[in-house]
């Protein structure tokens, strides 16, 4: 039944993506849907375009080894970014009417800019892209028994088909949905691992001291630490082709700096989502969470959950990492 519940949600997204296609009449609607994108796409594309499996499987792991400390650079460095965003540059971008970010090097420094600029723009999607992709392997893995490399060819079959056929009106609507099940899916479990443990106070019981340690102590190279980790992706990803694409996709100018907000808000909220599943899960059974595997979730549940939690959750990382892939 979990098998069949998966095969079935990706071909309903695949199905989402073909009937967006339909809203692609130039090169305009397909690379920013024709700058019509209300609010709530807007955010959701936004949130879901970084919300992926190392928010979930990684900050997660790091959290449960180190706190808050350990997990700045993603959730809170993420949130940062896309707050920023909205403060700083959403508006002034959004009135330049810009196709790609290489059209701003272009306008401000000329085609050679423009040209080193995108050179060194892309390359680091390919990496973050293959991560995507071993990580919906690996859980196709957990869930089938198939090879990984075979559940990463199906992932990227999925993800690049409805991508290719629908544009950024395909990423924006099943972003929306798939936002949806990120949200339902990891708040289901986190329900369910808290009433098993008796509730939110005794999983927070439990929690040592130094967990929830933001601040770094007071030396020169942990503070460097601290602030690089901010810096990462709170600074880093400013200048990034994806967030960039979704502000340019907004309905209008507010829509485009509001929904940085609210992406940033519901990136924050949710992320810790991951963190509070992790306690409850080393509560519960530590046996499995003392394994330094971020596969210890999914095992866990598949282990432990009932299947229509199994189904939420594994919806959920499906959506997290397709999502991320196709933004």
């Amino acid at each position: 039944m979990l098998l069949a519940s998966i095969v079935a949600y990706l071909l309903v997204t695949i199905l989402i993506g073909y009937w967006a296609s339909r809203k692609v009449k130039t090169s305009g609607d397909f690379m920013l849907a024709g700058r019509s994108l209300p609010i709530f796409l807007s955010a959701s594309a936004l949130f879901a375009t970084w919300f992926g499996s190392e928010t979930v499987f990684g900050a997660s792991s790091e959290f449960l080894k180190g706190g808050l400390y350990s997990v700045i650079e993603d959730p809170f460095g993420a949130a940062l970014c896309l707050l920023l965003f909205g403060l700083f540059f959403a508006r002034k971008l959004y009135n330049m009417n810009l196709l790609t970010l290489g059209d701003f090097f272009k306008i401000r420094f000329g085609n050679r800019t423009e040209l080193v600029a995108s050179f060194f723009l892309a390359p680091p999607y390919v990496g973050y892209i293959a991560a995507q992709l071993v990580a919906m392997g690996l859980i196709i893995n957990v869930v089938t028994g198939l090879e990984v490399w075979q559940g990463v060819v199906i992932s990227a079959f999925v993800v690049t088909f409805y991508t290719y056929i629908g544009g950024m009106w395909a990423i924006s609507i099943t972003d929306f949905f798939q936002s949806i099940v990120i949200v339902v899916g990891l708040l289901a479990l986190a329900i369910l691992l808290a009433n098993k443990a008796g509730g939110v106070t005794v999983i927070l019981q439990e929690v040592h001291p130094s967990t929830s340690r933001f601040l770094p102590k007071w030396d020169f190279k942990e503070v460097m630490l601290y602030l690089a980790a901010w810096s990462v992706l709170g600074l880093g990803s400013l200048p990034s082709q994806d967030i960039f694409q979704r502000v340019m996709s907004s309905g209008s100018q507010k829509i485009a700096v509001r929904s940085c907000f609210i992406a940033a808000g519901l990136y924050l909220t949710v992320a810790m989502l991951p963190l509070f599943i992790g306690l409850c899960a080393k509560h519960l059974y530590p046996q499995t969470t003392s394994i330094d595997s971020q596969l210890a979730l999914p095992n866990m549940v598949l282990a432990h959950a009932s299947l229509p939690i199994q189904i939420l959750f594994f919806g959920s990382l499906l959506s997290a990492i397709m999502s991320t892939t196709s933004s």
